[in-house]
């Protein structure tokens, strides 16, 4: 095969991935994948927009599949129509209401905190086990309970 040949599989490969992964069964956890993203009030370009998401990496709640159009679920409760394109099975979660929570260095709450992130603030989810998820907040790592998050469920198990 040329390398021409495989540049141009692989990135049909690449472009296949999001839609492959939004394939799942609702309910199910997904992050948005843009700069912008807009949902609508129906399934369809015809419905008008509700909201537009200026938050790359922001959790959703996949609740209802229609086509290419994804009922999402964001951290506020609002609910809306968005594209399949606009969503990455990239797991991300967001530190929930309250006072700022202790990132560990171990998944054990006796383990010392190497920071504390704020409200609000979105990271990466690496994986998850017995109530603790490690998670990226840019280059910074840590140990997180699940019950602070948003974006994932009490017992689940991340891989």
């Amino acid at each position: 095969m040329s390398a021409r040949g495989l540049l141009t599989g692989l990135l049909v490969l690449a472009a296949a991935t999001p839609a492959l992964a939004q394939d799942k069964q609702p309910p199910y956890w997904a992050s948005i994948a843009s700069g912008q993203a807009m949902t609508r009030n129906g399934p369809a370009r015809t419905y008008p927009g509700k909201w537009l998401y200026q938050r790359r990496d922001l959790p959703v709640r996949v609740l209802q599949k229609y086509e290419n159009w994804r009922l999402i679920q964001d951290p506020d409760g609002e609910k809306g129509w968005m594209l399949v394109t606009l969503l990455s099975d990239r797991r991300t979660a967001l530190i929930k209401a309250g006072d700022p929570r202790g990132i560990h260095t171990k998944p054990d709450p006796a383990s010392p905190v190497r920071y504390r992130a704020e409200a609000g603030v979105v990271g990466q989810i690496d994986h998850c086990r017995s109530g603790w998820c490690r998670i990226h907040f840019g280059s910074r790592t840590g140990y997180v309970q699940t019950r602070d998050l948003w974006g994932v469920e009490a017992n689940e198990v991340v891989d």
